[in-house]
């Protein structure tokens, strides 16, 4: 078996893999007598077929597992003695396959970009700022507001009142379409909250304005996408009749209020709610003094970028950001999507973070446990409520997917181990400049 160079240029690296005809007949006799002790034929006794009627019978079938078993093998011994990881699958194709007979030398054509060496950053020249916010009494009693609010009540206005966005009126309604009542288009004492949007569009802003006893005939459209496919698009009428028209009215902030979210009492909700608040605080700063680590990262390393990872990943975020922006387009049948420079700068950025992060890591002997995995796991399992089991099933067989549930752990883990090492100052801000730092983030 033969292994020749012949591209070096960068990272770019290609080899011919030769392996004899002799090599490959000595292959497919080893797989032979391996197989040999298991094998029955009419006439003869388990395991005592001729290795000649074997190869007979089986050599074809075994010749494919014998040519990739070489020239796997090959690529392994190539890798290990070269010191070489490719960035991508490496290219393999058999040279003159259409046209190969058997008996003949095999010449296999194997194509990679290589790994490059990552320099090596000194922690210690790192310097950053975490911002940190205290859960303030004026922030407490704002999410107090907030949850006596999402439990308001709704009193019945003055008689002869008008119904306002945010009024809740009980109606009784019959939908016909084409003059004909359609099955679930009828209801009797429902209570609609105005300006909710949980009724077909322009249905709610008909009803503003109402009195008790009034009758009135709302004429909607039904979206095109709307999931009844029978009044898809269709235009209907609904006959309704004003019951009642209620104000909203928030909820007492006292300990009953306090029960309903779970606590004993309001002192102890509040201590929740500071809790909560502050675990949000922590989540965001950490986003933002990540943001300044890879940035500095970003600005303290350079290195030869393997060009196949950078055009997958401005591919990648040029489809990603094309569907942000036609969020109406589920599939992929929409023509091929270029990626401008911003994306492939980006994508630049990205390979080299990335690359950077797990190089570290990889010195580090940072790895993932099997616990954090199964947390992992578990926090996205809930988003698919009644269906967990069938999550984790899926999960077990998609390597792809462990790996998109595992880097995001590993890569956190890195930076935590960076900022160990790096210098940190805290900065006492409040929540409005920690929002601010935030916003920036996305405009970046």
């Amino acid at each position: 078996m033969q292994v020749t160079e012949t591209q070096k240029e960068g990272l770019k690296r290609a080899y011919t893999i030769t392996v004899t005809a002799a090599e490959l007949d000595a292959k497919v006799q080893e797989k032979l007598v391996e197989a040999q002790p298991d094998i029955e034929m009419k006439g003869f006794r388990k395991g005592k077929v001729p290795l000649a009627m074997l190869k007979k019978q089986f050599g074809p079938r075994l010749l494919g597992d014998a040519m990739q078993d070489a020239i796997d093998g090959a690529m392994r011994d190539h890798l290990e003695t070269s010191g070489d990881r490719p960035a991508m699958q490496p290219e393999v194709r058999m040279v003159d396959g259409e046209t190969w007979k058997e008996g003949t030398d095999v010449v296999v054509e194997m194509k990679y970009e290589a790994l490059p060496e990552i320099p090596e950053i000194e922690t210690s020249k790192v310097s950053l700022e975490r911002l940190v916010v205290k859960a303030d009494e004026a922030a407490i009693e704002e999410a107090l507001k907030n949850l006596a609010e999402s439990a308001q009540n709704f009193e019945d206005r003055r008689k002869g009142s008008k119904a306002k966005d945010g009024d809740q009126v009980v109606i009784d309604f019959k939908g016909s379409v084409d003059g004909e009542l359609f099955e679930g288009g009828s209801a009797e004492d429902y209570p609609l909250v105005l300006g909710s949007g949980s009724f077909i569009p322009g249905f709610e802003e008909q009803l503003v304005g109402t009195k008790v006893d009034d009758e009135v005939t709302v004429k909607v459209t039904f979206p095109a996408e709307y999931g009844a496919k029978h009044l898809a698009g269709k235009e209907a009428e609904f006959a309704c009749t004003v019951k009642a028209v209620k104000a909203p009215k928030a909820a007492e902030l006292d300990d009953e209020l306090a029960k309903k979210y779970g606590a004993e009492d309001l002192a102890a909700l509040k201590g929740q709610i500071s809790e909560r608040l502050e675990a949000e605080y922590k989540g965001a700063s950490r986003a933002v003094l990540k943001r300044a680590l890879l940035d500095q990262l970003d600005q303290m390393v350079s290195f030869e970028l393997p060009s196949k990872l950078v055009e997958a990943e401005a591919h990648q975020i040029a489809h990603q950001l094309w569907h942000e922006e036609h969020p109406e387009e589920h599939g992929h049948n929409h023509g091929n999507i270029e990626p401008t420079d911003e994306h492939k700068a980006l994508a630049e950025r990205r390979v080299r973070l990335g690359l950077l992060l797990a190089e570290i890591g990889r010195k580090a002997e940072v790895t993932v446990t099997d616990a954090e995995m199964t947390q992992a796991v578990l926090a996205q399992a809930r988003q698919y409520p009644g269906q967990e089991r069938a999550y984790f099933e899926f999960v077990q067989k998609n390597p792809q997917i462990q790996q998109q549930l595992r880097a995001p752990i590993f890569e956190d883990k890195v930076v935590d181990l960076i900022l160990e090492g790096a210098t940190v100052t805290e900065k006492e801000v409040g929540k409005d400049d920690l929002q601010k730092a935030i916003e920036a983030l996305d405009e970046m």
